[in-house]
């Protein structure tokens, strides 16, 4: 048996092939991340008559960069195991000279498989990979979005700093309505306050009713003449709050088109995870993409410890730790939907609600029940997705 592990770099990466006693056999292959490297592959493989039935293959699961790796390699039949770089640095450990060299790391990799004799990688399909793209997309734009959120509130500190005690909620709709046509204390200034309640019940859609709208409008205006905010440049101000608000009325458009588009490839997975109260069409897309197939686990601590939410346990002879807390390690995309979900499922889910509610009745902090909510929730999503059935709540 032989067993070929391969180094996954950004442009380049190298390959070693060792048998089945874990000796070398010939030297290591540098290949490009292209064609032309992929053929390269192709005849090192050929070279140590390498077939499907008689060697087996690992790589690290490197940012992205052996997707293409992995995908050359199923389409030739191979079992391929991608597995977490800790692996690797464990046995890499061993040794006394503690040097990363691609060379080495091949060879290494290739130890990983022949040592660990590992479970092949499930292939993705090639809807969980859209959906895992569309996901994590979604998730870098919503972080965009909270960036330019907290520049427009800091900017809002600076000019109008009684501003965010006006509104519950400063993005709302009729709030965003006037920080884009009145963002300065000097513009609410400049409109009738009869206009302006106007403008309120427009923007809120009549959900303030002229009377409350009135109120409003008022409060606004007397806060705009009080103001103790910056009263110079208040041009430069201006031009930052209009500019930071288009960016994040297009972000916010991105994001509604993405989850358009992630609830259509969920409804087509035909998944039970949204029979879980707390988790919606985008938390189930998340936990598609993220987990893949669930054949990828056996236990559903194997899920909790992916998604970063296992205890991370600090023991040193007699020293125990007194605070215990998550790993963080896995996929962080998988944890923040996950600790999401538990949040909502501590309030509406019949079940969770009531563990919460259990572990806070024991003296439990917030988070620490909501974290244990988390695991609890993982392992229902294990069950459902192993078993793809509804989810029926236990509660007693």
């Amino acid at each position: 048996m032989y067993y070929l592990g391969i180094d996954i770099g950004k442009n380049m990466h190298e390959a070693g092939v060792i048998d089945d006693r874990g000796n070398p056999i010939g030297k290591t292959l540098r290949f490009s991340n292209s064609k032309a490297g992929s053929d390269k592959l192709l005849a090192f493989i050929n070279k140590h008559q390498l077939t499907p039935d008689n060697c087996a293959c690992g790589l690290e699961a490197t940012g992205h960069y052996w997707l293409s790796v992995f995908t050359f390699l199923h389409q030739l039949s191979f079992k391929i195991t991608a597995f977490n770089p800790l692996q690797s640095d464990a046995l890499r450990n061993f040794y006394i000279r503690k040097t990363k060299t691609d060379t080495r790391d091949a060879f290494l990799i290739a130890q990983v498989i022949r040592i660990d004799a590992p479970e092949a990688t499930p292939f993705i399909e090639e809807d969980l990979l859209r959906i895992r793209h569309l996901e994590r997309l979604r998730y870098s734009i919503v972080d965009q979005s909270s960036d330019i959120k907290h520049k427009i509130v800091s900017l809002l500190d600076q000019v109008f700093p009684e501003y965010e005690d006006l509104f519950s909620e400063v993005f709302g709709q009729s709030s965003a309505k006037l920080l884009e046509y009145y963002p300065m204390p000097e513009d609410i200034q400049s409109i009738d306050t009869n206009d302006l309640a106007a403008f309120l019940n427009e923007a809120s859609k009549q959900s303030y009713g002229k009377k409350r709208a009135l109120e409003k409008a008022t409060k606004i205006k007397d806060s705009a003449e009080e103001s103790f905010g910056i009263s110079i440049a208040t041009d430069a101000f201006r031009t930052q709050i209009h500019l930071l608000l288009e960016q994040l009325s297009l972000l916010d458009h991105q994001v509604k088109k993405i989850e358009e588009n992630l609830k259509t490839l969920i409804e087509q997975q035909e998944t039970y995870l949204t029979t879980i109260k707390g988790i919606g069409d985008v938390t189930a897309a998340v936990i598609m993409g993220e987990v893949g197939s669930i054949d990828r686990f056996e236990r559903p601590e194997q899920l909790v410890a992916f998604a970063g939410l296992d205890p991370a346990v600090k023991q040193s002879g007699n020293f125990n730790a007194s605070e215990v807390h998550m790993s963080k390690r896995g996929s962080p995309y998988l944890r923040r939907a996950l600790w999401c979900a538990a949040f909502s499922a501590s309030q509406c889910n019949p079940a969770l609600s009531q563990y919460y509610k259990k572990l806070r009745a024991k003296g439990k902090g917030h988070y620490v029940a909501v974290g244990a909510v988390a695991r609890k929730l993982t392992r229902i999503v294990f069950a459902i997705l192993r078993d793809n059935k509804p989810y029926e709540p236990h509660v007693k």
